[in-house]
């Protein structure tokens, strides 16, 4: 919870009765783990904007510490995206982050910086002095960096 939110950690009841079934119950909510058994390393998601943005969707993903630095979160980005592109028709992914690491997973991922902006915090979140940023990718550019690969 570093870098969403407050960085307050959220009570486990509400995590249980509210948050939890609210995330899961979306298409396009995937969990990660580690495929020689290194058990369960966060989620991805890739959730609609909002009404009235159809083809439009925001990649999400939180990973546990322990994932952090190797690789898992380009490669569940890379992973969700196609899967967002190449089966759910999605036509344009967005994402916003303060997190520098994250940044550079989207990068990584192929999402192209959109531009940075500045909200009101409650708390301080680390990284937030330096903007939010967005950062988005169309199914079009996608496929023409997959014509390269």
């Amino acid at each position: 919870m570093r870098f969403i939110d407050t960085g307050r950690p959220v009570p486990r009841t509400q995590v249980l009765t509210r948050t939890l079934p609210e995330f899961v119950a979306g298409p396009g909510v995937r969990s990660a783990e580690v495929a020689d058994g290194g058990g369960f390393i966060g989620w991805f998601a890739l959730r609609p904007t909002g009404p009235g943005r159809p083809g439009e969707a925001e990649l999400g993903y939180r990973l546990r510490r322990a994932a952090w630095g190797r690789g898992y979160a380009t490669e569940g980005a890379r992973a969700v995206l196609a899967y967002g592109f190449a089966e759910l028709g999605v036509r344009r992914v967005t994402a916003t982050t303060v997190n520098r690491g994250s940044r550079r997973v989207m990068e990584k991922a192929g999402l192209r910086y959109v531009r940075t902006f500045f909200e009101e915090w409650p708390d301080h979140i680390e990284g937030a002095e330096h903007g939010d940023v967005d950062y988005a990718l169309s199914r079009e550019e996608w496929a023409a960096a997959a014509r390269h690969r």
